[in-house]
């Protein structure tokens, strides 16, 4: 393949890389965020049902996660996270076409599994043609950002224009990112780049091998996901209770999307000066002042500044905690990348259940978003301790040499 071809290829899987994340995650799973707000409203939801809908989720995320390190994905990861993306639109429709809690939490779990599948599948493409260069795989993953930029527009919009075709606005959001899902799903099959033959042709990956490094990193990994998914899931919901008004719970969420759009070309700097391990440590410790500033700060403030410090943090630490564990397990990068996904998704998975039942008790999320703060210090200690244990092994390389 020509340098012109390999270049041309590169920014292809970088773009269809970013709008595949953009459609799975930026949609299929963060959208519920500020269109929640509008469901509880209109269908008279809990705290607890909203938990429940979201753990729902992050279960499917759990076992899509899980299901993806098996060998029967070999060669076959391009078409798998093209039909997966296809799925992703198909449910996000869905929840459009019902008010049972029950029915919204089988249809999320659905679509958990189906982003799970998207991610780590596209991600494998995009990545094996990506592995040398910084800014494909921070354009890949910046689409997550670009996704929940756009789908907070799209919401804000559409709240503006009150029983357009007779729908509750929260069932227009569903179908209006259904049809954006599925146009970019469209461009992604068309954009994605085919992996070659010889390449489909490997053999199955190896056996993934458990050091301390990557438990200690799986740990943390899960701990983020326990920590970050509070927030993540109801900061526009908290802004509506502090009745900040619809322009803050646009913004709260919008600028945390554009924040994370652009979060991994702003760390790249920090992560060579530090490496990857230590940006993952840097991230971390900002993400929980983050959530302690989403409840402890007066007014808008609150809303606004959580949600940009989780912007500039969530993708970050998702990234380079993805990219590390392929380090950790070089010989099985894929189920290294399931299994990183799998910690990742029971901290979801418990996370807002949490968040929703001790909400549902004390009237508001400081508490349940305070207990989110501690935990991801809980992860930095895990992750400072691999960082520590990084640096001695380089430093008695170099010695040894």
């Amino acid at each position: 393949m020509s340098t012109v071809q390999s270049r041309r290829s590169l920014v292809l899987a970088a773009i269809a890389g970013a709008l595949a994340m953009a459609s799975a995650m930026g949609f299929g799973r963060f959208s519920f965020t500020p269109i929640l707000p509008g469901m509880m409203t209109d269908l008279g939801l809990s705290a607890s049902d909203a938990g429940l809908i979201a753990s729902g989720n992050f279960a499917g995320y759990l076992v899509g996660a899980v299901l993806a390190g098996n060998s029967f994905a070999s060669g076959r990861e391009r078409g798998l996270a093209i039909l997966s993306l296809l799925l992703n639109a198909v449910l996000l429709a869905a929840m459009a076409l019902t008010s049972d809690v029950d029915v919204f939490v089988f249809v999320r779990f659905l679509s958990g599994v189906a982003s799970a599948f998207s991610l780590i599948f596209s991600s494998s493409v995009v990545l094996s043609f990506a592995a040398g260069s910084e800014h494909a795989q921070s354009t890949h993953f910046g689409g997550v950002g670009f996704g929940i930029a756009l789908s907070s527009l799209l919401v804000f919009v559409i709240g503006q224009m009150h029983g357009l075709f007779g729908l509750a606005g929260w069932r227009l959001d569903w179908l209006v990112g259904a049809a954006v899902s599925f146009a970019a799903t469209i461009l992604v099959a068309a954009m994605l780049p085919r992996v070659d033959s010889a390449r489909a042709r490997q053999a199955p990956e190896g056996k993934l091998i458990w050091t301390r490094k990557f438990l200690l990193l799986l740990s943390s990994y899960g701990l983020f996901g326990f920590g970050y998914v509070i927030t993540a899931t109801f900061i526009v919901t908290m802004a509506r209770m502090a009745h900040t008004g619809a322009v803050i719970e646009y913004l709260s969420w919008f600028l945390a999307g554009l924040a994370a759009a652009i979060a991994l070309f702003v760390w790249h700097p920090l992560m060579l000066r530090l490496d990857l391990v230590g940006a993952y440590c840097v991230a971390l410790l900002l993400e929980a002042i983050g959530v302690f500033c989403s409840v402890a700060l007066p007014g808008v403030a609150a809303p606004l500044v959580g949600g940009v410090a989780l912007g500039a943090t969530f993708m970050t630490i998702t990234a380079y905690g993805l990219r590390l564990g392929r380090v950790l397990a070089p010989k099985s990068p894929r189920k290294a990348l399931s299994m990183m996904t799998a910690a990742f998704g029971v901290g979801q998975i418990i996370g807002p259940l949490v968040a929703g039942a001790v909400a549902q008790r004390s009237g508001s999320f400081t508490l349940p978003s305070l207990i989110a703060a501690f935990v991801l210090l809980l992860s930095l200690v895990l992750a400072s301790s691999l960082w520590t244990s990084m640096q001695k092994a380089k430093s008695q390389a170099i010695t040894n040499a």
